[in-house]
C-alpha cells in the first residue's frame, strides 16, 4: 500500500486514525488527498471494517500525493505517531441524553486512551469524538499528556458554518468572511458578531445582516448538524475537512490560528475548562489562546458556555 510520492512539507509524517467509522474513513479520506501526511494508518477494534477501509484508500493512492495506508485491529499499528485523531466514541442512540453519550464516550476514553499514549507517547492528540469539549478535558486527564498537545475539533466546523451562511447572505466567497463561533461545540455555542468582518469591513454594517437575519443564521448554525443527522445518519464529510484543516497546522507547523477546543487558564476569568477561542496551533500542539475583543452579551455567553460543559465533565467524574 505504498507510494513512493509525498508533499512539500510533509515530512515523515504519520497519522493514526482511531476509529473507522463514517467520520473516522472520511478524515482519512480527506488527509489522503491533501497530502497531510506521508502515512496514514487506521485502528478499528472491528478488524474486517478496518482493513476493508484501508485497502479500498490504498487503491486509489496513485492518484494522490500520500505515501502509504494500512488498516489493523492491533493497536501497534499506531505506534510511533506524530499525530492521532481520535473519532471512535459511543453513537448517539435515538432519545439518548447529551449526559449519557458524555459518559459512554468517556468510559471508553479510560480503556483507549492508555493503550494508545503506551504506543505513541509523542504524538499529538487531536479529538473528533462527541461532546468533544468533554471529552477533550477528559482525554488530557487520563492521558496525563501537556494540556496542549491534546486538543479539540471544537468549533472549527461551525465557524466554517457560520461563515458559509454569512457568505451566503452577503453574496461574497466563503475566504472572505472571517468569524468565529466560540465555546461549546454545541448547544451553548456563542457566534461572535463583535469583531466579525467581510473584507475588512465589520459584518454588522452590512444591510443583508441585520439582527434577526444574525439570529436566523446562530440558529441554523447550532441546528444544522441536526439536520443533517436526521437526514443521512451522520455527518462526516464537512468535519473530516475540518479535522484535516487542523492536522495540516500542527504537521506543517503552520501556527494558523483556529478556534480549537482546548484547556483554559483564566481566559476572559474562565479557567480549567475546555472550550473553542482562537488559538495558535502548531507543531506543538496548541502554542496559545488569543484574547479577541468580545462584547458584554458574548463574554457573558461564553462564560455559560463554560458552564454548561464543566457541569458535564464533573457529572463524568472530571
Amino acid at each position: 500500500m505504498n507510494n513512493a510520492a509525498g508533499p512539500a512539507g510533509a515530512g515523515l509524517s504519520t497519522i493514526a486514525v482511531v476509529g473507522a467509522g463514517s467520520v473516522g474513513a472520511t478524515y482519512a479520506y480527506a488527509a489522503l488527498i491533501s497530502g497531510v501526511a506521508r502515512r496514514v494508518v487506521l485502528y478499528d477494534i472491528d478488524g474486517a471494517k478496518v482493513r476493508a477501509e484501508a485497502l479500498d484508500l490504498a487503491h486509489g493512492i496513485e492518484y494522490t500525493p500520500m505515501g502509504s495506508v494500512d488498516g489493523s485491529d492491533e493497536v501497534g499499528i499506531c505506534a510511533g505517531a506524530d499525530l492521532v485523531v481520535v473519532t471512535a466514541g459511543a453513537k448517539q442512540r435515538p432519545g439518548q441524553s447529551r449526559m449519557e453519550l458524555a459518559e459512554r464516550t468517556v468510559g471508553l476514553m479510560r480503556t483507549l486512551l492508555p493503550d494508545l499514549v503506551e504506543v505513541a507517547p509523542d504524538a499529538i492528540y487531536l479529538m473528533v469524538t462527541n461532546p468533544v469539549d468533554v471529552v477533550t478535558y477528559a482525554a488530557q486527564q487520563i492521558s496525563g499528556l501537556p494540556a496542549r498537545r491534546v486538543l479539540g475539533s471544537g468549533t472549527v466546523l461551525d465557524s466554517s458554518r457560520l461563515r458559509y451562511l454569512v457568505a451566503g447572505a452577503c453574496g461574497v466567497a466563503v475566504r472572505n468572511v472571517h468569524a468565529y463561533v466560540l465555546g461549546e461545540h454545541g448547544d451553548s455555542e456563542v457566534p461572535i458578531w463583535s469583531s466579525a468582518t467581510i473584507g475588512g469591513a465589520p459584518v454588522r454594517e452590512f444591510s443583508e445582516l441585520d439582527a434577526a437575519v444574525r439570529d436566523r443564521i446562530a440558529r441554523e448554525v447550532v441546528e444544522s448538524a441536526y439536520r443533517i443527522i436526521e437526514g443521512k445518519g451522520a455527518t462526516n464529510y464537512a468535519i473530516g475537512l475540518a479535522a484535516t484543516r487542523i492536522s495540516q497546522a500542527v504537521l506543517r507547523g503552520e501556527g494558523a490560528v483556529l478556534p480549537v477546543s482546548s484547556r483554559l487558564r483564566d481566559y476572559r476569568g474562565i479557567s480549567d475548562v475546555c472550550l473553542s477561542v482562537p488559538s495558535v496551533v502548531d507543531r506543538t500542539g496548541v502554542a496559545r489562546q488569543l484574547e479577541i475583543p468580545l462584547d458584554e452579551a458574548e463574554l457573558a455567553a461564553l462564560r455559560a458556555s463554560a458552564e454548561s460543559v464543566r457541569a458535564i465533565a464533573r457529572r463524568c467524574g472530571f
